[in-house]
């Protein structure tokens, strides 16, 4: 009954969603209050529902924090050079941009987590696919796939999982496998080119015929172009005050701002350079910070943004003006954070997740015992849309490990099919991982229109590492 109940639930949450029959928050909150209701836990509900809120709160306070801190840089032109670097490298060329998106991401992504992923190459890529009309789809879909592919790493959350739930250590499960994710590294590459070339063919379909625009051409100079940050830096500086020269040719004053009036305290700006500065030694000292896990990681942007906000907007008018600038985008994404926690609350502690996973083990037939490796690996990844990564690394993957072990398979090599694609290659699909939501909602597209654009080139990279994996020898056939 429960897992029939729960099975429902994630079918009709996907259909729903890809079909755009209701919003994603909507069908977030509702369908699981909806099927605890049915499942008898009227009762509970409240229990239930806090109890999944309270698990993402830390992730939401975070991406409130690291939203505002990343449009704060965006705003203060830090990420300009890099996109000037890009267009100029790429000279307009989608294709090159699409690439350089994959190479970012697999270079990012190797802390392992997929939220400070996304936020530092969203957060750095949109602007320059904003500037060429390119689809922010394809940003949210080179991305995912290059995002997913590391999410393989020793200390990522899908294989430290499989090796905590199976007393494995990493050169049994993930040393193995090592080859087979090099295989879906070239595979991303791939895919990448061949999205970007598609999307290169898009343009040019769009464009009117006539002489050819070089985006190189006055990248450094104001036209009629919309600039990538500088419109919204000047808009959320009103530091940076203008200057007039009196009639008797006395020393320029600044013009006033709100705020600046008589008995106003009186903040002189940081010169523009030194500022620049700052931004990047404050970004790279937060990322490393990040990566070492010197605090939390909510902590970390909390602090981040005070300190950033105070330097670049140091008056009370500024500071307000960039709240309201961006307080949009950061109700868009906590409010899908807090509606999965209410997702993943309702089927965690009505124990919907727990017999859904027993009713999929029980399904498996005997026959497929000797090649339970395979079939774990192509499965992963699809199953990603159903499982959160604790209900199937600790309720899954142990029954199908005693179980293939009593066919004579190691089970190592059912977990290291299980990292293939389970919550790895998936996780930036499913719904039911809070860092999907930061993806979609940075990037400004549904999550129903992401997971129809790019589900099948990320079941395509679980394959491509399936192959490499049997070739190389990671588990038999």
């Amino acid at each position: 009954m429960l897992a029939a109940l729960g099975f429902a639930t994630i079918a009709v949450l996907l259909l729903v969603t890809m079909t755009k029959r209701a919003s994603v928050l909507v069908a977030l909150i509702l369908l699981p209050v909806l099927a605890a209701l049915i499942g008898g836990f009227a009762g509970d509900l409240g229990e239930l529902t806090l109890g999944g809120l309270s698990k993402v709160a830390p992730t939401g306070i975070m991406i409130a924090f690291a939203v505002l801190y990343f449009s704060l840089m965006v705003d203060a032109g830090l990420f300009d050079p890099l996109i000037r670097a890009l267009l100029r490298a790429a000279q307009g060329d989608p294709l090159r941009i699409t690439v350089a998106t994959a190479v970012l991401t697999l270079c990012v992504a190797l802390d392992g987590d997929g939220a400070s992923t996304f936020l530092i190459t969203v957060s750095a890529l949109l602007p320059v696919y904003k500037r060429l009309g390119m689809n922010p789809l394809v940003l949210s879909g080179v991305v995912c796939l290059g995002a997913g592919v590391m999410n393989m790493v020793p200390w990522g959350g899908p294989t430290v999982r499989a090796m905590a739930a199976l007393k494995l250590d990493s050169s049994e499960v993930f040393n193995p496998v090592l080859p087979a994710m090099g295989f879906g590294v070239a595979w991303v590459l791939v895919a990448s080119y061949l999205l970007g070339r598609r999307e290169r063919n898009r343009l040019g379909a769009l464009s009117p015929p006539g002489p050819a625009t070089d985006v190189r051409q006055g990248e450094d100079e104001p036209d009629a172009r919309e600039p990538v940050a500088s419109t919204a830096a000047a808009a959320a500086e009103p530091s940076r005050q203008a200057t007039v020269t009196t009639a008797d040719g006395q020393e320029p004053q600044a013009l006033r701002s709100p705020g600046d009036g008589p008995g106003a305290v009186r903040v002189p700006p940081l010169p523009r350079t030194w500022l620049n500065i700052f931004n990047l030694l404050l970004t790279i000292t937060l990322v490393v910070c990040l990566i070492q896990e010197v605090l939390p990681l909510p902590v970390l942007f909390v602090l981040g943004f005070a300190i950033a906000v105070l330097v670049n907007h140091p008056t009370w008018e500024q500071q307000q003006a960039l709240l309201d600038k961006h307080a949009k985008s950061v109700v868009l994404v906590t409010t899908m954070i807090f509606a999965a926690g209410v997702l993943t609350g309702i089927l965690s502690g009505t124990k919907m997740i727990d017999e859904m996973a027993e009713a999929f083990v029980s399904v498996v037939p005997d026959s497929f015992g000797s090649h339970l490796p395979v079939v774990v690996a192509v499965t992963g990844m699809p199953l990603s849309l159903v499982f959160t990564p604790d209900a199937y690394y600790f309720g899954v993957l142990p029954v199908l490990a005693e179980t293939a072990n009593g066919f004579g398979t190691d089970p190592a090599e059912v977990a290291r099919a299980a990292i293939l694609g389970q919550m790895t290659t998936g996780f930036p699909l499913s719904p039911l991982t809070a860092s999907t939501f930061i993806l979609v909602g940075m990037s400004g597209v549904s999550l129903g229109e992401h997971q129809r654009f790019i589900f099948r080139w990320a079941f395509a990279t679980t394959l491509v590492m399936t192959a490499g994996a049997l070739v190389t020898g990671a588990f038999p056939l």
